[in-house]
């Protein structure tokens, strides 16, 4: 069962990213602050759940809570930066966009680079444990998975409908024959294409 709130009294925005580990495509990031006393039995950590129910629940989401926002940070930015930072900066940039300041940001994983003046909490597996983190995991998961669907019809070798872009057999099998695309981590394939053509 989640736990609803780390505090009892300060507003808290759950932040969590979706694409750290694909080949293609910007990770999204989301910020979500619930109603303090907000129950949703459903949510989850969204690697638990099928699609239809991530996105049956990211309309729950949206319509319940008191602010929710997605960003997004590509594959150029991800390049630049290195895909830490850039899902950092993408959490940072999904609480700036918050219509409600929060007063305590609970942030999945063991580190985070505030660029803001509000007050953290790093929780490892968070998204299983916080109700705020597993509604923003939902959020940027399913937002990144629609914008890779709809991606796929531009490059439908690379089966992004499927894979989303993460490393998968035929992913590589589609970069060994037909090279990168313009939305993939250079940071990320080079290697592996210099590796697939010797």
């Amino acid at each position: 069962m989640l736990i609803k709130h780390f505090t009892e009294d300060r507003i808290e925005a759950g932040c969590d990213e979706a694409g750290r580990g694909c080949l293609a495509g910007p990770v999204f990031a989301a910020a979500v602050i619930l109603p303090a006393d907000y129950d949703n039995p459903l949510i989850n950590d969204s690697k638990q759940l099928g699609e239809k129910q991530r996105n049956e629940l990211r309309a729950e989401i949206q319509r319940d809570a008191v602010a929710w926002a997605v960003v997004s940070v590509d594959n150029n930015e991800i390049d630049r930066m290195n895909i830490l930072a850039a899902s950092l900066h993408a959490m940072n940039l999904a609480v700036k966009k918050l219509t409600v300041k929060p007063q305590l940001l609970l942030i999945d994983g063991n580190r985070f680079r505030n660029e803001t003046d509000i007050d953290y909490k790093c929780v490892i597996k968070g998204d299983a444990k916080y109700m705020s983190i597993a509604a923003a995991s939902i959020l940027a998961k399913t937002y990144r998975d629609e914008y890779m669907a709809e991606l796929h019809s531009s490059y439908p070798q690379y089966m992004w409908d499927r894979n989303k872009g993460y490393p998968t057999k035929a992913h590589y099998k589609a970069i060994a024959e037909y090279g990168i695309t313009p939305y993939h981590r250079k940071s990320f394939t080079l290697d592996k294409q210099l590796t697939l053509d010797l």
